[in-house]
């Protein structure tokens, strides 16, 4: 059977963690540490995290999982390209909103509801380039007084553009590191 006729394989188990204190201290896992990196220097930041993508999608195993409740590369790379996507929009909300309330987004839901599994590394390599392409642009124009406008997430959490940055580069490191086997 191939992967466009699969069902969907199980899903992990929801992550549950308010990620947000990334922001205060380096990541245990990962190692990304919030406070090394300007907000002068995010877009560049963006630029450099995202590239391992495009030989993760290529390997010969993208498409395979680990472990059953572990994504494959292929469905880190699909939430990947849907985080720069689902950032540059809510960053692009800061710049023209006075305090905009974020929409939910469940990652889980959509990975079920997109097929992350099923896609083709291929299109999300060339989707992935192109979303971090335009986030690092967005961030790169960023204007030197926009730096603290704010934002909220749907479960509270109150962000600038430069919490928003410093948090979104630390998921797009922490998933380069989740497929270093």
């Amino acid at each position: 059977m191939d992967s466009a006729s699969a069902s969907a394989p199980e899903l992990p188990d929801p992550d549950g963690k308010d990620w947000t204190w990334v922001l205060d201290r380096p990541c245990p896992d990962c190692g990304f540490d919030a406070a090394t990196i300007r907000p002068a220097d995010y877009a560049t930041a963006i630029r450099q995290v995202t590239l391992p993508w495009q030989a993760l999608l290529r390997r010969p195993a993208a498409s395979v999982r680990p472990e059953p409740k572990v994504w494959a590369p292929l469905e880190y790379g699909c939430h990947v390209r849907d985080v720069c996507r689902l950032f540059e929009e809510r960053t692009r909300l800061m710049l023209t909103e006075d305090g905009p309330d974020f929409a939910d987004w469940d990652q889980d839901a959509t990975a079920v509801a997109q097929r992350y599994f099923a896609q083709d590394p291929e299109v999300v390599r060339t989707e992935l380039a192109e979303a971090a392409q335009t986030l690092a642009e967005t961030y790169a124009a960023i204007p030197d007084d926009a730096w603290e406008r704010t934002g909220r997430r749907s479960n509270g959490s109150l962000f600038t553009i430069r919490t928003l940055g410093g948090y979104l580069l630390h998921d797009l490191s922490h998933h380069v590191w989740d497929v270093r086997f």
